[in-house]
């Protein structure tokens, strides 16, 4: 039976969920997941999982932060005035805002959330929700095409 290998073309399905069971991401939501085994189209430690899996197989499987979304860093929970989140919404704690930061002379959009407001400022964190998790995830191989060669 074929098994999956590096470069091969793979659909799968998936749930990643936390330490605490809350589940983040799955598949019966978005739908199966297709990518190249080695792409970088999803984390490398979710690729290299599914090497050597069968169609049918089922694998669980744990990512620690270091090779997940990254370890939390607390210099990246920055306290900012409220006016620089703009006022094209009502702004609520948990909602995830588009904030341009400077580094080095260049312009960069960047995600964060609010952690918390008052009327002139406001707590964003420009952390990855998922940084400082360990996510499990169960993958199940649905579909492996071979290389193609493109």
């Amino acid at each position: 039976m074929q098994q999956v290998k590096e470069n091969d073309q793979v659909t799968v399905h998936y749930q990643g969920s936390l330490a605490n069971g809350e589940i983040f991401e799955s598949s019966s939501d978005s739908g199966p997941l297709s990518f190249r085994v080695g792409s970088g189209t999803a984390l490398p430690s979710f690729e290299r999982a599914v090497i050597g899996m069968k169609p049918g197989e089922t694998r669980a499987i744990s990512i620690g932060p270091e090779e997940g979304y990254g370890p939390r860093y607390e210099e990246l929970v920055i306290r900012v005035k409220r006016e620089n989140l703009g006022r094209e919404q009502e702004l609520q704690p948990g909602m995830v805002v588009a904030m341009n930061l400077e580094k080095e002379g260049q312009q960069h959009r960047l995600p964060a959330m609010i952690m918390e407001l008052d009327d002139e400022h406001a707590t964003v964190d420009f952390n990855h929700p998922l940084a400082g998790q360990e996510l499990f995830y169960s993958i199940t191989v649905t579909e492996i095409r071979a290389a193609t060669g493109e």
